[in-house]
């Protein structure tokens, strides 16, 4: 079919499938071959896509990243404490969309370089589809938030991160507020299986959203169970108190989270007889015991 007989919004999809910041040639060439497609990419939009490229040349090489094509055909990245500044993190975000071999992300620091505008910025740009086949995403001491942990929900709600199987979000400074917001986008995440909240201030109000929220107003048909692929839920270092535990080992007994195995309650408030009720609702689980107390 010739291109003059799509829509202008026809037209412009399959222009936008050609915008590849990581590969910006494509979209040039195929419209100076194209009379009917060069019109959609005039030259502002060329500055733009210049623009962009030239910000994830800049990321690729803070990131110690040979070319743009390197990242393009990553399949794992695991990047340390490298200076990331929240703008750089944004650029990340943009990327979402060009990284289809990409399997696992993961981002620490040490010197909150990226401040506390960083991960929301980075997952606000997570459009639908994006990191398609991604299914490690974690970050470790990076000021997450509630800020950024609602952001990640809208991110996951539009459809980004589609075959996510591990979480990592440790000390991460998520409270009540943010891990309520997360839990709405992740409990009925038919691939999550690692869920790692260490070192977190939410405590009994985050948790109960997670495991034991209010039935649904339409119920999912067919009828879902909670968290039904997750295996494992790190929650040392938190603020659970006996109230959450209690919650925790209700939604147990109830069968929510039917395939966890491991469950960390390591160094939070609650009594050594809250956990162990908590341990005695699922007779499977193992733990860390040194951690347990």
């Amino acid at each position: 079919m010739a291109l003059s007989k799509l829509s202008g919004d026809e037209q412009g999809i399959i222009l936008g499938q050609l915008r590849n910041t990581l590969e910006p040639r494509l979209a040039i060439y195929f419209s100076s071959a194209s009379s009917e497609l060069r019109p959609l990419l005039p030259p502002s939009v060329r500055q733009q896509l210049r623009t962009d490229y030239e910000a994830a040349t800049a990321l690729c090489v803070k990131m110690g990243m040979r070319s743009c094509k390197e990242l393009r055909e990553a399949t794992s990245v695991h990047w340390g404490d490298v200076g990331l500044s929240a703008d750089d993190l944004a650029t990340l975000g943009t990327l979402g969309s060009v990284l289809p071999a990409l399997e696992s992300l993961y981002l620490a620091a040490s010197s909150g370089s990226a401040g506390p505008d960083g991960v929301p910025r980075l997952v606000e740009g997570l459009t639908a589809g994006a990191l398609p086949a991604v299914n490690y995403f974690g970050f470790i001491r990076m000021h997450v938030g509630d800020a950024g942990a609602s952001a990640l929900a809208a991110a996951l709600d539009r459809g980004a991160l589609p075959q996510l199987k591990e979480l990592y979000l440790g000390n991460a400074a998520i409270g009540d507020v943010g891990l309520m917001g997360l839990a709405s986008a992740l409990r009925w995440r038919p691939t999550l299986e690692r869920l790692i909240l260490w070192r977190n201030p939410f405590g009994d109000k985050g948790i109960a959203a997670l495991v034991a929220p209010p039935p649904p107003q339409v119920a999912p048909s067919p009828p879902t169970r909670l968290l039904a692929k997750l295996k494992e839920l790190d929650l040392e270092d938190t603020h659970v108190t006996d109230a959450g535990c209690a919650v925790l080992a209700a939604a147990l007994d109830s069968g929510a989270l039917p395939d966890l195995t491991r469950l960390e309650l390591g160094n939070i408030p609650a009594s050594a007889a809250a956990k162990a009720a908590v341990y005695e609702a699922r007779g499977n689980l193992v733990h860390n015991a040194s951690g347990s107390g």
